[in-house]
């Protein structure tokens, strides 16, 4: 008998401590809890994980640490929505989707794995001075009228980068070497074998000397006032259309421009590389012009005569050239 009411002593104690948690369980007020492992792709348990709860019955996101095992748990919550971000060096974050919790609810988190930070590597690419006014001259290069007549050194860009030396150089070459430059010093030749000036013989002996004469004319003023005299000076020997404003203020553009230029600092200033460039050819021309055609007055008409036709090609370049020359606008 005095086993049979133990036995049913320990049975009402059972019973009534499991009601009572039940009971506790299922009160409104009842705390509950939110645990979990943090795991990398692997499976591995992944310790020092920081684990953060939110929710709308928190004042403040709660903070703890992962454990050697990776496991985490989040006691004494009131029933509501809850959610819960991992992160860890070197890994993404990980985030869940809101949990609701109920009322002394152990609730274990599932599927909490932290997968490597996929790396980001940003590359900026830094263009040089150099580098871009390069480019700037690749593109004067392919400038032709109707797509034939070299018009190289005139720029279309509002702000172009300042030559350095070699491109100042490179297109006086490319210029004075073109096909069509070519063609043209023959054409001019046999202008002046025409019109008997200089005052060379006749016959293709005296077109010979034309010829020669008229290519040194044009490779000396390409040369000085294109290459030479912009280097020594830090001067820009191009034209810079204007293409906008008023017919007036576009006419004072264009004739002041064998006057004024810009320097390689942005800047204007009194154009004495062009100057320059057409006194220093034509003084060069007394070294292989007739005797007859040589001396100061010489000098000053080629010079007068050079100013003249660079103040007609500016005119030009303004109001009609600008229109007929193909180009190519993009930078590749």
């Amino acid at each position: 008998m005095r086993k049979d009411r133990v036995r049913l002593l320990i049975v009402v104690a059972i019973t009534m401590t499991t009601f009572a948690v039940a009971q506790e369980s299922n009160l409104p007020n009842a705390a509950g809890h939110i645990i979990g492992t943090v795991i990398d792709a692997n499976g591995d348990s992944l310790s020092g994980a920081t684990v953060s709860l939110s929710g709308p019955s928190l004042k403040d996101p709660r903070k703890i640490t992962s454990d050697d095992n990776g496991f985490f748990e989040f006691k004494q919550l009131d029933a509501g929505t809850y959610h819960v971000s991992i992160t860890a060096p070197d890994f993404a974050d990980w985030n869940s989707p809101d949990v609701v919790l109920n009322p002394g609810q152990y609730l274990i988190l599932n599927n909490t794995k932290l997968h490597i930070a996929e790396v980001t590597t940003a590359v900026n690419v830094v263009y040089t001075q150099e580098e871009i006014a390069t480019e700037e001259v690749k593109v004067e290069e392919t400038q032709r009228v109707f797509g034939v007549i070299p018009n190289f050194y005139v720029v279309y860009e509002s702000s172009p980068a300042p030559l350095t030396t070699k491109l100042k150089f490179r297109l006086a070459l490319k210029t004075s070497t073109d096909a069509f430059t070519v063609f043209g010093v023959g054409v001019l030749a046999g202008i002046n074998q025409a019109g008997d000036t200089p005052n060379y013989q006749q016959g293709m002996k005296g077109y010979s000397e034309r010829l020669g004469a008229t290519a040194a004319d044009s490779v000396t003023d390409i040369m000085i006032g294109g290459a030479i005299l912009p280097s020594l000076l830090h001067q820009d020997p191009r034209y810079y259309y204007q293409g906008s404003g008023t017919n007036k203020s576009r006419v004072l553009h264009a004739i002041s421009s064998p006057f004024v230029c810009r320097g390689d600092n942005g800047r204007l200033q009194p154009n004495y590389s062009s100057v320059g460039g057409d006194l220093g050819s034509s003084a060069l021309s007394n070294l292989y012009y007739p005797p007859s055609n040589r001396g100061t007055v010489l000098v000053f008409e080629n010079f007068a005569l050079t100013t003249s036709e660079r103040l007609l090609s500016s005119l030009l370049q303004e109001f009609v050239l600008g229109k007929l020359t193909a180009r190519r606008k993009d930078r590749n």
